[in-house]
């Protein structure tokens, strides 16, 4: 109870504002890191400021894009493993940015909390950095919110927004054509899409996050936590290729949903479901859970996290770009004019 004698205060309501100072002091090192051209502004200020010019554009189409990581913040909680999170946070704005055509400058993040925990909130916020440093834009500025009374303990939310650029007539998709191929490059994973059911097979399974993965030599929570992989650099390197029809960052709706909505109208594609082995982690996910194919499909990104459309004159440079920045990509597919999508041949 408050001392009647002093009156109340903020911290009695459980908001410690020392603490939020304190964040701020010891995440402005890691917030520096990611300056790039562009970036004129610190930590600290009521906003973020960016010189589209001094990053060298001309005539610039901005393109925002915001997201969340979902019910996988659950296992980082539960597991108290909180370093690569906000790895996922980036990439699950970035990699969608990269899809319209843009070149990812500057992301903000939105951390809300029922208390703060500075050691927590500095892992979670140096994960974000590391994400935006690998993605090449800055973090400019971000909120966190400590809100007793809207989240239980320990529990924490995260949102990040982040805004990148292209110059006019450059965007994505491109008119693509009947007969183009689908270029497949592998996930780091599930990434971010799908963890209300990964956690559902989990909970009726009889295992624990603690417990040796039965795919993998390392614990479950291990397996699952891996960060979203991002793609924004080895999109930007062929993205000038003549060809690149579009970029498909496989999110939720899978392979089913998302390659669809870069097409033509009356499209549609065929998979080649025997081009790429479906990984261990998305094996054990099947069978534990009797999740059948199409379901996988739709609800997983079945070990590809991101799909190029280009023609079929393009695809040597295209892969000897890739190749070269330790990617190996494989088709997995072609446009059709059906206006459907078709699966052919099974999961190796």
């Amino acid at each position: 109870m408050a001392d009647q004698n002093k009156g109340m205060s903020y911290s009695d309501a459980g908001v410690n504002i020392n603490a939020g100072n304190e964040l701020v002091r010891r995440i402005k090192p890691s917030l520096t890191n990611t300056n790039r051209p562009g970036t004129l502004s610190s930590i600290g200020g009521f906003g973020g400021l960016f010189d589209l010019k001094a990053a060298g554009f001309k005539d610039p189409i901005l393109v925002a894009a915001t997201d969340g990581v979902g019910t996988k913040l659950k296992i980082a909680i539960e597991t108290k493993q909180l370093s690569t999170i906000g790895i996922d946070l980036v990439a699950m704005c970035v990699n969608d940015l990269v899809c319209q055509g843009a070149e990812p400058l500057f992301f903000l993040d939105y951390f809300a909390t029922g208390k703060l925990v500075i050691e927590h909130a500095e892992e979670i916020i140096s994960g974000i950095a590391t994400g935006c440093e690998e993605a090449g834009c800055a973090l400019i500025g971000g909120e966190t919110a400590e809100m007793p009374d809207m989240y239980k303990g320990n529990d924490f939310d995260l949102a990040g927004f982040s805004v990148g650029a292209m110059e006019r007539g450059q965007e994505l998709p491109r008119l693509t054509h009947d007969g183009d191929i689908i270029l497949g490059l592998s996930s780091n994973g599930v990434h971010s899409n799908g963890y209300s059911l990964v956690r559902k097979i989990i909970e009726t399974s009889g295992f624990q996050w603690t417990d040796i993965a039965p795919f993998e030599d390392q614990s479950l929570s291990k397996a699952f936590l891996k960060p979203t992989k991002l793609y924004v650099k080895q999109c930007l390197n062929i993205i000038d290729i003549k060809g690149i029809r579009a970029f498909a960052h496989i999110t939720g709706g899978g392979l089913t949903e998302n390659i669809v909505r870069t097409l033509t109208k009356g499209q549609g594609i065929e998979i080649n479901l025997s081009k790429w082995e479906l990984p261990p982690i998305f094996k054990w996910l099947s069978a534990t859970g009797g999740v059948d194919d199409l379901e996988m499909l739709r609800t997983f990104n079945c070990g590809i996290g991101m799909t190029i459309i280009c023609s079929p004159s393009s695809q040597d440079r295209v892969f000897s770009v890739f190749e070269k920045m330790g990617e190996n990509p494989f088709v997995i597919g072609q446009v059709t004019s059906s206006g459907e999508v078709k699966y052919s041949g099974n999961f190796i």
